[in-house]
This record gives structure tokens, sequence and C-alpha cells, in this order.
């Protein structure tokens, strides 16, 4: 069953599982610090998420993602990682690229992200290379406008 999932979802789910992956854990006040909200909110979305089959949380033991929910988390840092290295390719300053990825990973289509992932691959290319080379020179004589 696939359960549709909005951007605060995805963000807490995305936090949790980079976390884990970092820490081995993820416990409320770490959750709050990552997404700069306060451990009351966290509490709430993690009692909704809980609800919504997306993590488990034992006192004592922390948080730990469902199947479900470490697959949308995988799912939207997946997209974070391609959106981020994309911008970065195409000469964008890596603190903005972040921020525009955050933001552009919850709204694109499958489709969108699949034709994105296919041009990142061509731009890897030698024929891409060339490509990326001519763009990089009109942004060097002010083609930014």
């Amino acid at each position: 069953m696939v359960l549709v999932t909005s951007r605060g979802t995805e963000d807490y789910l995305e936090a949790i599982y980079e976390l884990i992956q970092e820490k081995g854990y993820a416990r409320a006040v770490d959750i709050a610090r990552r997404l700069n909200v306060r451990p009351p909110s966290v509490t709430e979305m993690v009692q909704r998420l809980g609800n919504s089959g997306f993590l488990i949380y034992e006192r004592y033991r922390g948080i730990t993602l469902t199947e479900e929910g470490e697959r949308v988390a995988r799912s939207v840092l997946k997209r974070h990682n391609l959106l981020f290295d994309f911008l970065t390719l195409l000469g964008v300053d890596k603190e903005v690229a972040e921020q525009d990825a955050c933001e552009i990973e919850h709204h694109l289509h499958p489709e969108s992200i699949e034709a994105i992932a296919t041009l990142l691959t061509l731009l890897r290319t030698p024929v891409g290379e060339r490509v990326l080379e001519e763009l990089y020179s009109i942004q060097g004589e002010g083609g930014e406008d």
C-alpha cells in the first residue's frame, strides 16, 4: 500500500533516516535540532507518523522507521541528492543548490525526476562535458540574466 505523504511527513522521515544512518538512532531532540523545530512539534509529528505506519516509537529505545517509512525516506533522499547534483553541475552555489533541492524535492512528478536523472547521466559523458563547458563559458560572460 502506497501512502500519500506531505512535505512535512517527507522532511521528518528524511531527517529520521539520516540520523539513524549517521548515529545509529534517532531521538526527538535530535530531530528537533535537525529540522529547527520545537520538541513538542516533534512529539506530535512522531505520534502522527506512528499512527500512519511510517515509524515505531518505543520509550527508551527511540524511533525506528517501518519498511514503508524507510522507503519514503530513501525516495526523498534520492530525489534530493539528484537535484543537488544537477544544480551544482549547472554551476549553482552549493548552499543555494542545497536550499533549492530541499524545496523542489517535494514538488516534482516522478516523470520529471526521471528526465533530470537522464539529463544528468548525459551531462556526465564526453558530449555532456562539452555542453557544460559552453554553459560555464556563457555564465562566465555574464549570461545569467
